[in-house]
């Protein structure tokens, strides 16, 4: 169980702080039930899961695991979906989205990316569906990475090149 206080990484919701924990005093709220209230650190509203909810939750990675992270990403694979599908596409991609991993977040980017500059170089433009499931997957990446090194969401990327220029000297 998690403690007020805990940064987790809830569902797509990306890094919520945990509020508090306890009872709601909702009508809706089942009296007998434990609920954390969270609050995402990227978004305004407030999110009430019991604290036994099926939904994923681990804890936020921290800045040593974000660091190690940060210098195994050349060594990670892009994942370059081929799938011409739209509806096809989105179920890949929601798969990477539901594993929750930040390793299969980046090798979804890094296939996105891929796929972006291959068809570039063929006169045409990204994808809808790849363009909107690159964005998510930055943006629960970059949520969590900037929250570990404390360092604001915008800045992540320079971040990451700046570590890697310096890891390859």
């Amino acid at each position: 169980m998690f403690q007020e206080g805990d940064l987790v990484v809830y569902g797509s919701s990306g890094v919520c702080r945990v509020v508090q924990i306890g009872a709601l005093e909702s009508r809706a709220a089942d009296p007998n039930r434990q609920y954390y209230t969270l609050q995402p650190l990227f978004e305004s509203e407030r999110i009430y899961t019991p604290v036994d909810s099926g939904v994923f939750m681990r804890p936020a990675m921290t800045k040593e695991e974000a660091q190690n992270l940060i210098r195994q990403i050349p060594e990670i694979d892009g994942d370059v979906c081929t799938e011409r599908n739209p509806a096809n596409l989105r179920i890949h991609y929601e798969a990477s989205l539901q594993s929750h991993e930040c390793r299969e977040l980046i090798r979804m980017i890094k296939g996105i990316r891929r796929k972006t500059r291959e068809t570039e170089k063929k006169g045409r433009k990204m994808g809808q569906v790849d363009q909107r499931y690159r964005k998510k997957a930055e943006g629960l990446l970059h949520g969590e990475l900037a929250i570990a090194l404390g360092i604001p969401r915008e800045e992540v990327e320079d971040y990451i090149h700046s570590a890697l220029e310096e890891a390859a000297g």
